[in-house]
């Protein structure tokens, strides 16, 4: 995992954590939505919340390649996490940079594992100036990024990922160009992406399945920063990071809602028949005025190109989020058993 944590790289953390067909060799902090120091703290406390094995987790560059880095706790708290306030971590950084882990990772384990790049693609493109055959070393890339045929979220044609640091994406594209067809990497784009909406059900749905009490754990009703009430930690924890995201969303009149990006790509990476993929050559635009960091895909082979991605272009919103919430609400409950008092 590649992660700027993130209120939905959170969720895309705790369902892979809570999903058994998967094992996470290594996570990587990539600077964006919060600071890459922040974000190692976060995605280290959430290891600890959740009781995790010994997981590495590595540092990764703390500016874009090319441009000054832009966060945007507006959108994820002053932490990168909302309203959530996690204990400080007891695990430790590991001694490897980001890049360093990529690479010897990839190189120990030939066409086994599966990339997730969630965040700015600052890390994985640094690793592949150390390690050119990386494409072919591993066994999937799956990238949560981009826009092509739907607004940006971060200018009209931006997507907040690769805005960040749009060398970094087309390096990693344009080194993609030489993956197998098998291997090309899979695009969660926001096309997709904003279809995929958590609304306050959906979470009164997940602490049913943990098996907290009765009662509503996020209403649009609700004052601003209200704290949630779940006895269970990683219940509480995710209430509280994802009203903050819903409040956001209001904000700027989409509803009472959040976009839950990340854990679909997850789910995505584990389990690619969730999506209809449609194969196209995928370019960044450096140079424009208005336009720099636009994701550019060619459908149709105008450039002469070779596919060097494979793009979502449907799914089942619905069957995503059952499957989140059974996980991840089965995995809590198993993390932290309430006893009957908590209960009560």
């Amino acid at each position: 995992m590649d992660v700027d944590t993130g209120i939905d790289d959170s969720l895309a953390l705790l369902y892979l954590l809570a999903s058994p067909e998967a094992e996470i060799v290594g996570i990587a902090a990539t600077a964006g939505n919060v600071a890459a120091a922040q974000v190692a703290v976060n995605n280290l406390a959430w290891l600890d919340v959740c009781r995790a094995p010994a997981i590495e987790v590595a540092l990764g560059a703390a500016e874009p390649l090319a441009v000054p880095l832009r966060t945007t706790e507006d959108t994820h708290g002053p932490q990168g996490i909302g309203y959530a306030e996690l204990p400080a971590p007891t695990r430790h950084l590991s001694r490897r940079s980001a890049a360093r882990m990529w690479v010897e990772t990839v190189r120990e384990r030939p066409g086994e594992v599966v990339g997730l790049c969630t965040g700015p693609l600052t890390n994985l493109a640094l690793a592949l100036r150390l390690e050119p055959e990386l494409p072919r070393l591993l066994r999937r890339l799956v990238i949560m990024g981009g826009a092509f045929n739907h607004p940006g979220n971060t200018t009209p044609t931006n997507e907040w990922n690769i805005h960040v640091d749009p060398e970094a994406a087309k390096e990693v594209f344009d080194a993609f160009a030489a993956a197998p067809a098998d291997r090309r990497p899979i695009v969660c784009a926001l096309d997709i992406t904003e279809t995929i909406e958590m609304h306050p059900e959906h979470l009164r749905r997940l602490a049913e399945r943990a098996g907290c009490p009765p009662r509503d754990p996020a209403r649009e009703s609700d004052p601003e920063g209200t704290r949630s009430s779940a006895p269970n930690p990683v219940v509480r924890h995710v209430e509280d990071a994802v009203r903050f995201y819903f409040e956001f969303h209001r904000r700027y009149d989409q509803g009472y809602l959040a976009h839950m990006h990340d854990p679909f790509a997850a789910a995505v990476a584990l389990d690619p028949s969730l999506a209809i993929l449609r194969p196209a050559t995928v370019d960044v635009e450096l140079a424009g005025t208005i336009t720099r960091a636009t994701t550019v895909a060619d459908w149709s082979g105008m450039w002469g190109r070779e596919p060097n991605a494979d793009i979502v272009v449907a799914t089942d919103p619905a069957a995503f989020f059952d499957r989140l919430i059974a996980r991840v609400g089965d995995f809590a409950r198993a993390v932290h058993p309430l006893v009957p008092q908590e209960i009560s």
